[in-house]
This record gives C-alpha cells, sequence and structure tokens, in this order.
C-alpha cells in the first residue's frame, strides 16, 4: 500500500534520528566529516558543499513527492535553473521558452547563455503547434512554465511530452507555482522538474532555495556534478527550513486554492477589472488542460486594470493585507507590479508584460477579509 500525499510529505526521508530518536531531521550544521582513515567515510558524507545530511533529508522528500529517482537542492530557483541549463545544452545548441516565461529565467537564457553561444526561441508553450513548428535540428532543451510566471498560461504537459521524444529534446518543467501537490509532471512525461523552494514549498517567505528533480540518470549525474562543483548549495538550516514548510504543503495548497478561487470570481465582476488570468475560471483559455492534468487551480492571480498602468500602480499601493512585495508561495499574501519589479527584466522584449498587470499571490487568511482588501484598494 503507498502512501498518499500529505504522508509523503510529512515522512518521506525523514525517519527518525538513529542515534538520538529525534522525530525532526537534525540541523546538521557541520561543514567538515570525521573519516575512517583516508578515504574512509563513515557515514558517506566528506564535505558539506558535496553532501549534507539535512540536505539529503530534503533531497529525498522531494524527489518522493515529485516521482523522482534523484532529487539535488539548490540555493535558489535560478541556481537549479541553471545547472539543468548548462547541465544539458553547450554552445550552439537551441532551446525553446515560454513567450511569458518568469524574469528571472528569462535574464540567465537572454544575458548569460547566449553569451555562451545558446540561442533561444520564445514561443506561446500553450500552442502545441507552435512549439513543434519552433524546434530546430540544434533544438536540446524544451523549457516550461505551467501555470506561466505572471500570465498564468497552461501548458499541456502530456502533448509537449511527446513534442519533444519525437524531436529527442528534454522536456524541463518549473513546477513552482504548482507545486507537487496540484501537479506532478514527471508522470505527464516531463524529464526535468524545476522547482523554486523558495515559494510554495518553503511557504513561509523566510527561505531562498530550489531543487531539481528527475529520473533521468545521465542528467542527475551533471547536476550532481554541477551541485558539488559550482558549489550553489542551500546551508543546512535552509534545507531544514525547506522540509519544515513541505510538512504542510498539501493543507496549505488546499487554503491557497479555496482562496484564490473566491477572489477572481469577485475580480471578474469588478468594472475596473478588464481581464483576470487565473486557470481556475472557466473562461480561462487553459482551463480544461489544468483540470485534466491539475488537482487545483493554485493561488496565483494576475489580472488587468482597465483605467491603466497608474491605476494598477495605485492598487499595489493601497492593499492593507495583500504586502507590496516580490516573490510568491507564502502563507500571507503579497501584491505586485510585474512590469516594474519581477519582469523589468523582460523590458524592450517580445515577453514584456502589459503594464497595467497586477499579480497577486494569495495567502491562507480569511478569504473574506482578502476579498475585502482587494476591493477597496480597486
Amino acid at each position: 500500500m503507498s502512501d498518499g500525499f500529505a504522508t509523503r510529505a510529512i515522512h518521506a526521508g525523514q525517519q527518525p534520528d538513529p542515534t538520538t530518536g529525534s522525530v525532526i531531521v537534525p540541523i546538521h550544521a557541520t561543514s567538515t566529516y570525521a573519516q575512517d582513515g583516508v578515504g574512509g567515510m563513515r557515514s558517506g558524507y566528506e564535505y558539506s558543499r558535496t553532501g549534507n545530511p539535512t540536505r539529503t533529508a530534503l533531497e529525498q522528500c522531494l524527489a518522493e513527492l515529485e516521482g523522482a529517482k534523484h532529487g539535488r537542492a539548490f540555493s535558489s530557483g535560478m541556481a537549479a535553473t541553471d545547472a539543468v541549463l548548462r547541465g544539458t545544452l553547450r554552445p550552439g545548441d537551441h532551446m525553446i521558452i515560454p513567450d511569458d516565461a518568469y524574469g528571472g529565467t528569462f535574464r540567465l537564457v537572454d544575458k548569460v547563455l547566449t553569451e555562451w553561444g545558446v540561442q533561444y526561441t520564445p514561443v506561446p508553450v500553450s500552442d502545441v503547434d507552435a512549439v513543434r513548428a519552433a524546434v530546430r535540428p540544434e533544438t536540446k532543451v524544451l523549457w516550461v512554465e505551467t501555470p506561466t510566471n505572471p500570465l498564468l498560461t497552461i501548458a499541456d504537459i502530456a502533448a509537449l511530452a511527446q513534442v519533444s521524444r519525437d524531436a529527442g529534446l528534454k522536456l524541463v518543467v518549473d513546477n513552482t507555482f504548482a507545486t507537487p501537490y496540484l501537479q506532478r509532471p514527471l508522470e505527464l512525461g516531463a524529464d526535468v522538474v524545476v522547482h523554486s523552494t523558495t515559494k510554495y514549498l518553503g511557504g513561509h517567505s523566510d527561505v531562498v532555495g530550489g531543487a531539481v528533480l528527475t529520473s533521468d540518470d545521465a542528467l542527475a549525474s551533471s547536476v550532481a556534478f554541477l551541485q558539488n562543483t559550482a558549489g550553489a548549495v542551500p546551508g543546512p538550516f535552509d534545507a531544514w527550513l525547506t522540509l519544515r514548510g513541505v510538512k504542510t504543503l498539501a493543507a496549505r495548497m488546499d487554503r491557497h486554492s479555496a482562496n484564490a478561487a473566491r477572489i477572481a470570481a469577485a475580480l471578474r465582476e469588478h468594472p475596473k477589472v478588464s481581464k483576470v488570468y487565473y486557470p481556475g475560471l472557466p473562461e480561462h483559455p487553459g482551463h480544461e488542460v489544468a483540470a485534466k492534468q491539475m488537482h487545483g487551480f493554485g493561488g496565483m492571480i494576475s489580472f488587468i486594470h482597465v483605467d491603466g498602468e497608474q491605476a494598477a500602480l495605485d492598487v499595489c499601493a493601497k492593499t492593507r493585507l495583500f504586502t507590496l512585495a516580490e516573490s510568491l508561495g507564502g502563507v500571507e499574501s503579497l501584491i505586485e507590479h510585474p512590469g516594474k519589479m519581477t519582469h523589468a527584466s523582460t523590458a524592450g522584449s517580445v515577453l514584456q508584460v502589459p503594464g497595467e498587470l497586477v499579480r497577486l499571490s494569495v495567502g491562507i487568511e480569511e478569504a473574506d477579509d482578502l476579498v475585502e482588501d482587494l476591493l477597496a484598494a480597486l
């Protein structure tokens, strides 16, 4: 009998400590480990950049939740992204990215990888035919976010996995918005899953981290090599904080999703809102695909203010419970202006986001209070 998700989130990789019986995984605050003779690692650990027991517990837990054979934790979501791309691409290679990708991912690809000779094409990842048409002989990676950040576009993972198999590509899915509780891309045919664990997995806005999950042995080996060689690893306390957050992921995501559904419904009826981006709404173009591949629609919403950019900025300044801040996925609600904050790096590019766009990370407060706060600001 296999355990359910919430049970695995609490127990996977987290057995009581064999020495003390500690129910919670200890914070192994050490940089190095005593060896029984030269090359004789008594515990399997030699140096904490290479491996740390607290980090191992997190990696094992996340791998099990995503249904992966291998898990690697990083010091940030961007470090995880960088490891995957440098582990799969070489100068002269080409990759496909969403035409509304996260600004940090776009900046890494556009400003760093292109200097290394990597080419890229932005494509609407909801359009399978457009993705297929963008594949070149030198294409090696199809990078997908679903839902995307910040326009909540939905990609059909199973359909894109078929495109990737046909073309010999690696399909990488950034699963940060959905989390493994709502969506498991590897089960739908993806090769790799990437997370910013800073967001929903950590869940409390108190730690920065990233993770790579895969069942591809060769790619896992490449990512592990880069993790150790480049050294962008989380410290044991960061790993411990993330592991603590994961324990309540199922309960939090249920509340995030329920609150977001209430707010999306209220926003779609407001005269100052011309469009709501939320895959849980029946009119969302990706609603049917999201309903098929997700177990809920998540806690992220974006919307367009009918009165333009300044009005959108004013809303961001007027909320009381929605804190004006970057990031997302914490228990508290956040509001931001993507064009001038998280996605400022896309300005002047084909990925530039509308100036009248507002993004919400809906927390787990009382839904009525959050709706009242937004309506007052509008």
